[in-house]
């Protein structure tokens, strides 16, 4: 044995020797092996976290232990491996050093064939090896660490500064830690190559179709990559790991992956993993209608109906038809209100341009005719004016021609007057003395009351009146346009039988009240649970019918519906203005009851518990009893403990009323007061609360 390994080291050697000359002051090589004979190593796992792999049972050191003996990069996958070393001061100098390390790869590794190879250009001028992980350039004054990674001087120091303070330094690549600042030691035969690449003017960056291998945000990372990862391109449910191209490899050329099951990559396989027992999910529960691990079987689910995972499929595979052509008749009834929707949109467009066009015109139409009343109004005051004026001209002129003649005869009496003619003075007496005829002018005198105000008034009125019968008439047009719904909506979440009985009223116009179950039975509702109201403690299966509060976070995004202190979770459905029914059943002390969208969610104050404030009424269960609760105020019942609560709800008569469900119907609590907005069931969670199927 000790010779077949002197006669390898030789040949290794002499290989070397050709690669690079025996006056080489530096060298590059990498050495291939195969491991698919090597079982896995405990100690690796157990310290790592991942599988790692020994030698044979002849014993030697790992590869995990070479790597830090020899400052060198390793890559390592279930099947093959590369090492990857530098050796500085020549070749000669090396040749111990080398041996030391041949003879530990025979002694650990007597079946494996080493193959030594130079590293090429191509090799250097791979971003996997010159490309900084942290900043993800091309490396700037490289040095190595103990475990063989080789990172920039200032991102590497930059990284282990924030480390100073824990005193804990770990390898941003392979997460190995150590409890001492590794001293960082520079590589001269990186920086010779980086140099030599940078000078070259390639870029390692500008390979975008390389980029776009890696995982962005809205991908699936492979599990295995370092650093950067890459997109996965299957997830293995047997491993619960998601994988790139290269680490994917060994499920197609190993026998131990042979019957692992290999899907399409998925997110969240943590979901695969039973949040109770943290076992894989391998069993479905058809009792409680949920996957459940194996460990499952023998505590909460013993007893049950089980079957396995690929069966209840394959059963439920089956359903999948009359889904779809649900769905598909769905889609066509969706489809078909759309168009009708779409044809009332456009026919409503054209009934509101009809109406203006037409409003428009009767508008001008009342406009010109009050116009021509204006005008006639205009043409009789015009009319009566000018008859007014033509009459007081003709009097005018008639009283001057009076006036005139008047003055003449004074003036002819005065001059008689004084006259000393006798003769003169006695003939002209008799004409100018004789009294005019006062009756041939008629006395003119005006009417005080005549003017045209009584026009002005009368235009007034009808101005009045127009108003008046304008805004009676536009409030009649404003209630006929806005009383009358455009739209009429009901929801879907409701059966139909219980939307149609929720009408019935008794002959004397008042709705009737349910008395027995089947009653209240009429008017069930189907709830489902909603994940972004639910605390993160709480876990939601059986098609969100069924709600488990555990110790482990659930992975729910952080939304501003969610209850961040208080394991409460509200339902989808908004109640509003009809009946309702639903039944549950509980495990541990919980709360049951409505609430408003507008309850608070966030903090440990008052305003987010059920009951506890004015926008909820819950009723608090537990094993010794009940109690109402609204707005702070409670109300102890005592009652038997029964392991199912059947709501009722009145949204429109504002009444709230919990029964108890044994052999028959007990009221526990009943509310009448007044809902002014759509209420949420929602449910404070103890242990479990299931949401029963009563259809």
């Amino acid at each position: 044995m000790s010779h077949m390994r002197n006669v390898r080291i030789k040949e290794t050697v002499r290989e070397m020797e050709a690669c690079f000359g025996t006056e080489a002051t530096s060298c590059a090589f990498s050495v291939s092996l195969s491991l698919s004979l090597l079982p896995p190593c405990s100690t690796c796992l157990s310290e790592l976290g991942r599988a790692r792999y020994t030698p044979s049972r002849g014993g030697g050191p790992c590869l995990l232990s070479i790597n830090n003996l020899w400052n060198s990069e390793i890559q390592v996958g279930p099947v093959s491996g590369r090492l990857y070393h530098t050796l500085e001061g020549g070749l000669p100098g090396t040749l111990d050093r080398l041996s030391r390390l041949l003879l530990a790869f025979s002694v650990g590794f007597p079946q494996v064939r080493l193959c030594l190879q130079p590293i090429t250009m191509a090799d250097h001028t791979s971003p996997d090896y010159f490309s900084c992980t942290l900043c993800l350039s091309l490396l700037r004054d490289p040095v190595a660490i103990p475990c063989g990674h080789s990172f920039c001087m200032d991102c590497i120091s930059g990284y282990w500064n924030e480390a100073d303070y824990t005193g804990i330094y770990i390898c941003p690549q392979c997460k190995i830690t150590f409890t001492q600042r590794p001293v960082l030691r520079p590589n001269a035969t990186l920086s010779m190559v980086a140099e030599k690449i940078k000078k070259s003017g390639l870029n390692l960056n500008a390979n975008a179709a390389q980029d776009s291998v890696y995982a962005g945000a809205s991908d699936v990372p492979c599990d295995f990559c370092m650093g950067k990862k890459l997109k996965a391109v299957k997830s293995c449910l047997n491993c619960l790991a998601s994988y790139c191209e290269k680490h994917l490899k060994p499920h197609y050329e190993s026998a131990t992956f042979k019957r692992h099951k290999l899907v399409d990559e998925l997110g969240n396989l943590d979901r695969k993993i039973c949040p109770q027992h943290q076992k894989s999910l391998e069993l479905f529960c058809r009792t409680d209608q949920m996957c459940i691990c194996a460990i499952c079987t023998v505590s909460e689910h013993r007893g049950h109906d089980i079957v396995s995972a690929e069966a209840e499929r394959s059963e439920k595979q089956k359903l999948l038809g009359v889904s779809q052509a649900e769905i598909r008749q769905k889609c066509q009834e969706r489809v078909k209100e759309l168009e009708e929707l779409k044809t009332a949109v456009d026919s409503l467009k054209n009934s509101a341009q009809r109406a203006m066009v037409e409003s428009q015109k009767m508008f001008e139409d009342m406009i010109r005719s009050i116009d021509r009343m204006r005008s006639e109004v205009t043409k009789l005051i015009g009319i009566n004016e000018k008859a007014a004026f033509n009459q007081a001209e003709a009097l005018i002129e008639r009283l001057e021609q009076e006036i005139d003649e008047l003055k003449k005869k004074e003036s002819g009496l005065k001059q008689l007057y004084g006259t000393d003619d006798h003769i003169h003075f006695l003939q002209n007496f008799n004409y100018l003395c004789t009294p005019t005829d006062d009756g041939f002018i008629p006395r003119v005198s005006l009417n005080p009351d005549f003017s045209f105000a009584a026009v002005r008034k009368a235009v007034a009125e009808i101005k009045e009146r127009l108003e008046e019968f304008g805004r009676e008439e536009l409030l009649k047009i404003s209630k006929s346009v806005s009383e009358m719904p455009v739209y009429t909506t009901e929801s879907r979440t409701l059966d139909r039988r219980s939307r149609g009985v929720a009408k019935e009223v008794t002959t004397d116009g008042v709705s009737s009240e349910p008395k027995s179950r089947a009653d209240f039975l009429k008017y069930f509702c189907q709830l489902k649970l909603d994940p972004n109201t639910a605390y993160k403690e709480l876990y939601i299966s059986e098609n969100s019918r069924k709600v488990i509060r555990t110790r482990d976070l659930q992975p729910y995004g952080d939304t501003s519906d969610r209850f961040d202190s208080f394991a409460q979770v509200l339902c989808r459905e908004a109640l509003s203005g009809g009946r309702f029914y639903w039944e549950i059943e509980w495990n541990g002390e919980f709360s049951i009851g409505v609430a408003y969208r507008s309850i608070s969610r966030k903090g440990k104050g008052s305003m987010c518990l059920l009951g506890y404030n004015d926008k909820s009424w819950s009723l608090l269960c537990s094993d010794t009893g009940y109690s109402a609760w609204h707005n702070r105020v409670d109300k102890s019942i005592s009652a038997p403990h029964s392991p199912r609560i059947g709501v009722y709800l009145d949204h429109s008569a504002g009444v709230l009323a919990f029964y108890s469900i044994s052999g028959s119907m007990t009221l526990l609590h009943r509310f009448e007061t007044t809902f002014v907005e759509p209420l949420y069931p929602g449910f404070g969670v103890g242990t479990s609360v299931k949401i029963c199927n009563l259809k």
